[in-house]
Order: structure tokens, then C-alpha cells, then sequence
């Protein structure tokens, strides 16, 4: 067995049934929230969501915000002023451009502004079951360290990461490398002392 290979072994061990920590009733809301989460926690998303979407939760209600009204709401997730004006864009587009319906494909939703690969990949995975591998900066961290990838960025680390792990265990793997990357291989001071993954850890071995 090399060492990729005990890696995802491990990584399946340790989380053999992760999930997704943002809330969400609806797709819309999932696209909302995962757009909020860019540098913010699910925490502080969770805590926005639930006022945001008692009043506008879907595509219509959102596209009819003013945006000045709608940065007030998700001041706290950062970076507010180009969140809000992509969220309003993208409700607006959902509204205008696919009559009222939540995009279908991964192709479609990447029309929509603010949405990029990562944010299609998380959508696709958990609303069509679709295999995907979504490398926010705690995949990107965590594929790094521990050495299944190689890669300086976001796109070449999906690429190697896709090449590496099996299909099915695509959207899987994100979301342990996630729960991983936010709660034992910190970007500052990792805990190192707690970790699973150390005997086979490039990051780990290489001190």
C-alpha cells in the first residue's frame, strides 16, 4: 500500500460519514450560503442565514433587496459589499435567465456571478449527488500537507486531487478534508499532537 493509499484509507477511517456543516432548506439557500462562506466561518454563515432567510429565501424575494438593505444583513460574513452585489446578481439571473429554476448543471450554475468551480462542485455534490471535489482553502491545505497533492493552486490542486482518489469518494473526501482542515490541521499552529495522519504526513515529516 503506498502512501496515497493509506492516506485515503485513514481519511475514510477517521471520517467515514462527513458532512457539511452550512444550513440549508433549499438549493437556493445552499448556492447563498456557500457564496457567504468564502473567508468566513459556517459558524458566522449559519448565524446570518438564519436571520436572512426567515424574510428572503429564494431568488425572487433576494433579486427585489435593495443592496444596501441586503450588505446590512450579511455584514458579518466579510467581504459584504462584493457578496451582496453577487448574491443579488445571481437571484436576478436565476429570476430573469431561467425563469424562477434552480440551474440544473454545474455548466449553468457557473454563469451565475460569484459562482466559480468550488462554489459549483459544493452545490453539485450535495444537491445532484454529483461527484465533485470542491478545494476551498482547507482541501487545498490539507491535500498540500499531507502530500496527495502537489500544487501551488486551487485548479491544479482539483486536478491532481481528481486524478489520485477514487470518482466516488470525490465529495466524501472534500468533506473530510474539510472538517480535517478546520479542526486539527490549522492553517496556524496545526495540532499536530492530535493527528491521525502524522506517520504518513509530508507537512508532519518534513519538520
Amino acid at each position: 500500500m503506498d502512501n496515497n493509499q493509506k492516506i485515503i484509507k485513514l481519511l475514510k477511517s477517521e471520517y467515514p460519514n462527513p458532512k457539511c456543516e452550512l444550513n440549508y432548506g433549499s438549493p437556493f439557500e445552499l448556492l447563498v450560503a456557500v457564496v457567504l462562506s468564502a473567508q468566513c466561518t459556517d459558524k458566522r454563515v449559519n448565524a446570518v442565514t438564519a436571520e436572512l432567510f426567515k424574510t428572503h429565501n429564494t431568488a425572487e424575494l433576494i433579486s427585489k433587496m435593495d443592496i444596501e438593505v441586503l450588505e446590512e444583513k450579511i455584514k458579518s460574513c466579510g467581504f459584504y459589499h462584493n457578496k451582496a452585489k453577487a448574491i443579488k446578481s445571481l437571484s436576478q439571473d436565476i429570476v430573469t435567465r431561467f425563469n424562477g429554476e434552480f440551474p440544473k448543471t454545474k455548466a449553468e450554475l457557473k454563469t451565475l456571478a460569484g459562482v466559480g468551480e468550488k462554489t459549483a462542485n459544493v452545490v453539485v455534490s450535495l444537491i445532484y449527488n454529483e461527484p465533485a471535489i470542491a478545494v476551498d482553502t482547507h482541501v487545498f491545505r490539507v491535500s498540500n500537507r499531507l502530500g496527495l497533492a502537489k500544487a501551488t493552486t486551487p485548479e491544479k490542486t482539483q486536478k491532481q486531487l481528481e486524478k489520485v482518489l477514487e470518482k466516488d469518494f470525490w465529495s466524501k473526501a472534500h468533506y473530510a478534508m474539510v472538517l480535517h482542515g478546520r479542526y486539527v490541521c490549522k492553517a496556524i499552529k496545526p495540532r499536530c499532537n492530535e493527528c491521525a495522519f502524522c506517520e504518513v504526513c509530508k507537512f508532519f515529516n518534513s519538520k
